[in-house]
């Protein structure tokens, strides 16, 4: 059985991720969507929250998939899933320069496990979830880079903590 992970912080999960999902499903007979914290990043949600908001949004989603949180390597969490590929989407230049590196020092922990990149489609490459916060953080409308239920929960929890800014 080969065993993907798809590792992101997801906060929120956007309607890239959803289309990377979609796609690395197919690669894969399982799919383990990994959703860790990533410590230079301040989160909008907490673990559990972006675990059951990915859990929900990919239900519908054809394909073997799993929503695992966790806290530690990339290349542990991929060992005690039993991955042999790690999916990483990748939106431009700068993403394939960062990813680049980052597979590189993965291979050196673990050279069992391949990283496959997969090209965001076109529609969608600007997206990323530290832009969509900063919209809505400033009032601006989600609704073209998230689901409803994502864009309802992203803007009440930003009036929930004080957080909107700009011109009200």
């Amino acid at each position: 059985m080969r065993i993907g992970v798809y590792p992101g912080t997801f906060d929120p999960i956007t309607l890239g991720h959803m289309d990377i999902i979609r796609r690395g499903a197919k690669l894969v007979d399982r799919l383990i969507i990994g959703v860790t914290t990533n410590i230079a990043k301040s989160p909008l949600f907490d673990d559990d929250e972006r675990i059951a908001m990915v859990k929900a949004e990919v239900a519908g989603i054809e394909g073997n998939i799993e929503v695992v949180g966790f806290n530690s390597l990339l290349m542990d969490f991929a060992d005690a899933q039993g991955a042999s590929i790690v999916v990483r989407g990748i939106r431009g230049v700068t993403d394939f320069e960062y990813e680049y590196q980052l597979t590189g020092m993965n291979r050196q922990l673990n050279a069992r496990v391949e990283t496959v990149f997969l090209m965001a489609d076109v529609s969608l490459q600007p997206i990323a979830s530290r832009l969509v916060k900063e919209i809505a953080i400033f009032g601006g409308d989600i609704h073209k880079f998230v689901t409803p239920s994502v864009r309802d929960a992203v803007v009440g929890r930003i009036a929930e903590r004080g957080l909107l800014q700009g011109d009200r």
